[in-house]
């Protein structure tokens, strides 16, 4: 379900101070810390280091800011559209893009629970805008909402485009189109976009049936089966269920979802790694089945999931 933003959207909402306040490295201190250099275009990489720049710039227009991993497959369909709206609004708006992998503070910052979040930052406040891929046609409408909630809090400026920057993208080769998806992995991100995981994990089989060796669709496949438990999940009572009862599976793999899906890899892994000794066989199926699964969506050749792998086999055998 979308999360659109309202006026009361910034009551208790996550508290950035220590981003804010956290010098740039090398820093001496306000004495000697050097002005804030002007930002001259629309899209910027964030990170932990040096997100600052982001957070005073909100108080002149609002940053939107896209978290996202990766191993994401709605992640790579949600940022392009993003990216397309904030150019049209040519400097209404600021995107801040922010691997949450590379930059676990912030992705702790914003208590990135699933990815992608959105969320806007007006007036150094952050307002959470929505979870998941939306149609771009809903990205529009959320951002004029943005709009509206930056108005009513004084912030109404905009940034000038680097033109020259804007030249030289213009003068480098265009690069060639992407070749267009295989038609069972179009319906399967259409489905997703729309939120209906079941259509979207049923083309993802239909792909897997006639080509067992298609990489790209086993990992959608796990991907979207991650999104819909996600949907059914409430991140506090998992979290609650798990810290009352550590034996329990069914809370462990609730919590490694949560874990795995806001970029904590290594404890997902290591949550329900740690039961498989104690569990029954059955546990054992459905620890092997989930770690299977993750190992897909995070990319079998990630340093994490070798390590992970080894440990699970040691377990097997």
């Amino acid at each position: 379900m979308t999360n659109t933003p309202d006026a009361t959207s910034f009551r208790g909402a996550v508290d950035l101070s220590a981003l804010v306040n956290r010098p740039a490295p090398g820093a001496q201190g306000d004495a000697d810390a050097e002005p804030q250099q002007s930002l001259p275009g629309l899209i910027y990489d964030g990170t932990d280091q040096n997100f600052n720049q982001f957070i005073e710039l909100s108080n002149t227009v609002p940053v939107i800011v896209d978290l996202w991993a990766e191993w994401c497959e709605p992640c790579k369909q949600l940022s392009p559209a993003l990216e397309r709206v904030v150019n049209e609004y040519a400097g209404r708006f600021v995107l801040v893009k922010v691997d949450v992998d590379a930059n676990p503070q912030l992705a702790q910052a914003f208590q990135a629970q699933s990815i992608p979040t959105v969320v806007a930052i007006i007036g150094g406040r952050p307002a959470p805008l929505f979870v998941g891929a939306i149609p771009e046609a809903q990205v529009r409408d959320v951002f004029e909402q943005v709009l509206q909630i930056a108005e009513q809090n004084g912030v109404t400026g905009s940034v000038e485009v680097d033109a020259e920057a804007g030249q030289e993208a213009q003068e480098e080769p265009t690069e060639p189109a992407p070749e267009p998806l295989p038609p069972h992995h179009q319906e399967a991100y259409d489905a997703i976009e729309k939120g209906d995981f079941d259509a979207a994990i049923a083309e993802y089989k239909l792909a897997i049936a006639q080509n067992p060796s298609d990489s790209l669709a086993v990992a959608g496949l796990a991907q979207v089966n991650l999104l819909k438990r996600l949907a059914t999940i409430d991140s506090g009572q998992a979290r609650a269920a798990a810290a009352s009862a550590p034996s329990d599976l069914d809370a462990a793999l609730d919590v490694a979802d949560l874990d795995l899906s806001g970029g904590h890899v290594d404890d997902a892994f290591g949550r329900v790694l740690e039961l498989f000794p104690g569990a029954d066989q059955a546990g054992k199926d459905a620890i092997r089945e989930r770690l299977l699964d993750y190992f897909e969506i995070v990319g079998v050749t990630d340093p994490r999931v070798i390590r992970a792998r080894g440990r699970l086999a040691s377990l097997l055998y």
